[in-house]
């Protein structure tokens, strides 16, 4: 039944994170245990079956986690020894354990361990490791797995050229990382609207986001992105044709502009085409100049348009 003002989860406390899929949930517990409901052909529930659930049910055979992601029929998890954990939809390697086969239980991301933040995209996932590197595995048609190729790994692989990493983001088919120096890169798609990048402007390495410095925390949303700059201003780019980018117009941006009349911003979110912020005060920035563009930031141009996800990544449900 659909609800149109919020309902508790049934029996669930004491939980310290969340995070949502496309048609599932997750809860992360102070106890270390993870809980999930909602959709479950591939098993993203990890409680060992592809049942679906109302209500919340374990991850099983999963303790001592200190985060979690989902991505669109997936789930990930990392523990406080670095080791990264993955169960759900496997078609193109996105649970990182060398196969395409789905796990209805949490399997362990192949030789990967050192690492201190996750991210789960449509069909891919990644991770920072301690040492400031980048690494990803899954989907690749548009170069997202940043690794200067544009093919599927089912094992994760470095991103090339980016050290210094300490966030990453995840948008649809395109991927950001924030860099301890406030800088942000992004790599993937850039343009929507074209099924190949031999016809769009993809890059499969990371490239640097024009004139973004100072940044502290970034999102990525169905295909616009913010970043929170250390003075409390909000700055957004990408697609905008619904106001997503906060600047008072529907205009595509290439480069990151300020969003208008926001400031002392404490947290950021972005959705599929809508973005949130918390502010401390109401204090105002000036409306930007407008300008044009795409995902990553780079100053290129094209017209954008949200790429369907591929058929294969949501299969009908059985």
């Amino acid at each position: 039944m659909t609800r149109l003002t919020p309902v508790q989860v049934s029996a669930l406390s004491g939980v310290v994170a969340i995070a949502a899929g496309y048609e599932h949930s997750l809860a992360l517990k102070s106890d270390g245990t993870i809980w999930a409901w909602g959709a479950n052909w591939a098993g993203q529930l990890g409680d060992g079956t592809s049942t679906d659930r109302l209500t919340p049910v374990r991850v099983s055979g999963l303790a001592g986690v200190s985060t979690i992601a989902a991505g669109y029929n997936h789930s990930l998890a990392f523990k406080p020894d670095g080791t990264v954990w993955a169960w759900g939809d496997n078609w193109v390697g996105q649970l990182g354990d060398g196969t395409t086969t789905s796990r209805t239980v949490p399997v362990q991301v192949s030789g990967l361990g050192g690492v201190i933040a996750i991210a789960a995209n449509a069909s891919d996932s990644l991770a920072v490791k301690a040492d400031g590197t980048v690494w990803a595995w899954g989907y690749n048609r548009y170069g997202q797995l940043g690794d200067g190729t544009f093919t599927n790994r089912s094992t994760p692989v470095q991103v090339t050229g980016l050290a210094g990493a300490s966030t990453i983001a995840v948008g649809y088919y395109y991927s950001l990382a924030l860099k301890a120096d406030g800088t942000v890169w992004a790599w993937g798609q850039n343009s929507a609207g074209q099924d190949v990048c031999d016809s769009s402007p993809c890059t499969s390495t990371p490239m640097q986001v024009s004139g973004l410095t100072g940044v502290t925390a970034i999102a990525a949303g169905g295909g616009h992105n913010l970043a929170l700059k250390t003075d409390g201003t909000l700055w957004a780019w990408g697609g905008n044709g619904n106001g997503q980018l906060g600047d008072g117009t529907t205009e595509v941006r290439v480069d990151p502009v300020p969003v208008a009349s926001l400031s002392s911003v404490t947290a950021l979110a972005a959705g599929d085409s809508h973005s949130l912020a918390v502010q401390t005060t109401g204090a105002t920035v000036p409306s930007p100049t407008p300008i044009g563009t795409p995902t990553l930031g780079a100053g290129t141009t094209s017209s954008f348009a949200k790429p369907p996800a591929p058929a294969s990544a949501r299969p009908a449900r059985p």
